[in-house]
């Protein structure tokens, strides 16, 4: 058996058929060439193979027999093609040029269709940084169990992209539904979520589905889940607990399938303790966080970003691209982007809308000197202490925001927590 891998040029060649199962299961190969000859003196079923592995490759089979059952039988399970032996070079590659071609033809045919088009879109968490390759590492692992996850992060870091990206790598068949909890005014969310009978308030003139019942067998995302009421939080609950709900003014139980995924750019656990969300709904929806790193925690991904946008804005607005060099890459790498992803392509798009980078756009804002008692710290004070000052005094300065905190520092946010947790010990 021997087989041809074009975009990589990998060629395996085996007489063996186990040999070749190993391959085969280790690498996906574009197009397999059978010797069905070697068949003759097996028991196997090499019809059943071709079957089994048409699917996904091109098969060419080479065989001394000339009979036209054999063709049929051979297109029957699924062969691209039959070539008598003995057979030229020039014979076996016009075959293998004509597989290969019409594979990359209907690749590209797939690539451009609307649905690969949006589900490329709506998935693709764009970057090549530690912590963007974290996140997707994260969302592969645990998008086809059926947890409910929370995903943090401040506004415009791509938490509902990666609420999308669970979505369509958990397998679910249902729809992905996504509601924005702080835009529903609080005494129709009830309705919006579970629906509704006839009647069942004033200007409810006939039955209506709620977005649990259009998410059944999918994703319900649950976008800024801390503006949620209290009230409304409770009845979230018991619909997480019991995978059942009640349309308002309704008395029957209606059971649903929906994997909760919930966003938030609040502190929930100090929302809750504050009592401004419940408890044991944060421990329900928090079996697993997932923390949107920030643009500015991942400048390396600020160029393919822009490329990205370029490309994909230039399309939809139906003006050229504009052109980008490296020091315009290097400055908008340089840019704090407070607004994040959502503040990017925005920027992007007013570039393109201006045919240029108004790279002025972007000045920087330095922040205030920090402060220190007199001209300096007192002689007395120990390293520690003065370290643990100036800390305090670049918390105080970014509003307790931990991670523009530790990008001032020149720390990781993981190691600004174990100095405060540390030293938070210490005063106890």
């Amino acid at each position: 058996m021997q087989s041809l891998k074009q975009s990589s040029g990998l060629l395996e060649q085996t007489t063996d058929l186990e040999t070749a199962r190993a391959l085969l299961k280790r690498c996906h190969f574009d197009l397999i060439i059978v010797n069905l000859d070697l068949f003759s003196s097996l028991t196997e079923d090499w019809e059943g193979i071709l079957r089994h592995y048409s699917d996904h490759s091109d098969i060419i089979c080479l065989s001394q027999r000339r009979d036209s059952e054999l063709a049929i039988q051979v297109l029957r399970a699924g062969g691209a093609d039959l070539l008598h032996k003995p057979c030229t070079v020039n014979e076996v590659m016009r075959s293998v040029q004509f597989c290969l071609e019409r594979r990359s033809k209907e690749r590209q045919s797939y690539l451009r269709s609307p649905w690969q088009q949006e589900k490329l879109a709506n998935s693709e968490l764009i970057g090549d940084s530690a912590a963007i390759n974290e996140v997707s590492g994260i969302i592969s692992r645990v998008a086809p169990t059926p947890s409910t996850i929370l995903i943090e992060g401040e506004s415009g870091t791509g938490k509902e992209l990666a609420a999308r990206a669970i979505h369509l790598q958990s397998g679910r068949k249902g729809a992905f539904v996504a509601i924005n909890c702080s835009a529903i005014a609080p005494e129709l969310m009830e309705s919006e979520l579970f629906g509704h009978q006839r009647g069942a308030f004033t200007g409810a003139q006939q039955a209506r589905d709620g977005l649990f019942v259009h998410a059944n067998g999918g994703t319900l995302f649950l976008d800024e889940i801390g503006e949620m009421p209290l009230s409304m939080q409770a009845k979230l609950l018991r619909v997480l607990e019991e995978r059942c709900i009640r349309p308002v003014g309704g008395e029957k139980q209606i059971p649903v399938d929906v994997r909760i995924v919930a966003a938030t750019n609040r502190q929930l656990e100090k929302e809750s303790q504050n009592g401004n969300f419940r408890e044991d709904l944060y421990y329900r929806i928090n079996i697993l966080t997932l923390t949107m790193p920030p643009l500015r925690e991942r400048p390396e991904d600020i160029p393919p970003l822009v490329h990205h946008f370029v490309s994909k804005l230039s399309m939809e607005l139906s003006v050229p691209e504009i052109p980008l060099s490296h020091a315009d890459l290097s400055q908008l790498q340089q840019h704090d982007w407070p607004g994040n992803i959502r503040e990017l392509r925005n920027f992007i798009e007013r570039c393109l809308l201006l045919g240029k980078l108004p790279l002025n756009y972007l000045r920087q804002q330095k922040a205030p000197p920090l402060t220190t008692p007199g001209a300096g710290y007192p002689g007395d004070w120990d390293l520690e202490r003065v370290i643990r000052h100036h800390t305090e005094q670049v918390l105080q300065q970014t509003r307790g925001n931990k991670s523009e905190a530790a990008r001032q520092l020149g720390i990781s946010r993981k190691t600004l927590e174990r100095k405060l947790q540390a030293w938070a010990s210490d005063t106890d």
